[in-house]
């Protein structure tokens, strides 16, 4: 299944300049969002990790379901103040902004591999913030699983330079 002709671009969203693509469009879809939990299911078989954990909000859509196939405990990453006990927070650039990411401090403990999943990366400092998350927590990053790779901004090639696995499903350029 071409999982690219499910998700929806939108022009000059959120601001001008930028085409934002839609993973709604392929959630609506129950043949579509089955085959892509699959994917991320299949590809995630590569690695050797304990816990899932997932960028809000879209990343907790896949991860979810992914986490509950796998039978693995699920972690939400949360933005600042969300989350009602004791947290690690990291502050990261966005390609339109910045913002905080939080995660429990109970949520990882001492040397556990996690997978993080995600709904899309462009320029990486969301995901380059969980990572950090994890690793304030005493954890590793085993992986990361995205959606969609806005290829041409750099966010996967940036997380691989820096010694990460990294894997998509779907391609397409940024802008």
């Amino acid at each position: 299944m071409d999982l690219k002709k499910f998700i929806r671009s939108i022009p000059d969203y959120p601001k001008k300049g930028i085409l934002f693509r839609d993973i709604t469009t392929l959630i609506k879809d129950e043949k579509a969002f089955e085959e892509t939990i699959n994917q991320i299911v299949e590809r995630s078989k590569r690695f050797n990790f304990t816990k899932i954990a997932a960028i809000e909000s879209r990343g907790f859509v896949f991860a979810s379901a992914v986490s509950y196939i796998l039978k693995k405990p699920f972690i939400m990453l949360r933005k600042k103040n969300k989350l009602p006990s004791d947290t690690y927070s990291v502050d990261f650039e966005l390609e339109y902004g910045t913002a905080t990411i939080e995660v429990h401090k109970d949520s990882i403990n001492k040397d556990e591999s996690v997978l993080i999943i995600d709904d899309l990366i462009a320029t990486g400092g969301t995901a380059e913030a969980a990572a950090k998350l994890v690793n304030i927590s005493n954890g590793k990053v085993a992986a990361f699983i995205f959606v969609i790779n806005l290829f041409d901004l750099g966010g996967c090639k940036n997380l691989k330079e820096k010694g990460f696995e990294v894997e998509s499903l779907i391609e397409f350029p940024g802008h």
